[in-house]
């Protein structure tokens, strides 16, 4: 009977143990850039000119500049791609060959100005 209630009790001790794992990261206290992205969860924006857009985009640049540099190595700067260019480039580093250089990737994606 014990065991029973033991190995039904077990989905949902995994459940919890699993969501402390998954979003202790998001709340480190060395991670105030995805702190400031928290700060736009949940929000809808007019369009892509709406300021509070405009803010949540140059955010999710400056988090995803940071994260290339810390895993790669190359410091980008967030101003010169879109946060949708600097995802991709995340994605293509991570898949490239050890031999492959960066720059071939880099050429891939426009820079603004």
């Amino acid at each position: 009977m014990l065991t029973k209630k033991i190995i039904l009790s077990l989905p949902i001790l995994t459940f919890f143990l699993w969501f402390f794992v998954i979003t202790s990261p998001a709340y480190a206290k060395g991670s105030s850039l995805q702190s400031q992205l928290l700060d736009y969860a949940g929000k809808s924006y007019t369009g892509a000119q709406d300021p509070s857009y405009l803010n949540y985009d140059l955010a999710l640049r400056e988090v995803m500049a940071d994260r290339i540099k810390k895993q790669f190595g190359i410091a980008l700067n967030p101003k010169n791609y879109s946060s949708f260019d600097l995802l991709e480039i995340e994605a293509l580093f991570r898949c490239k060959k050890s031999e492959e250089p960066f720059d071939v990737f880099l050429k891939m994606f426009p820079k603004r100005p």
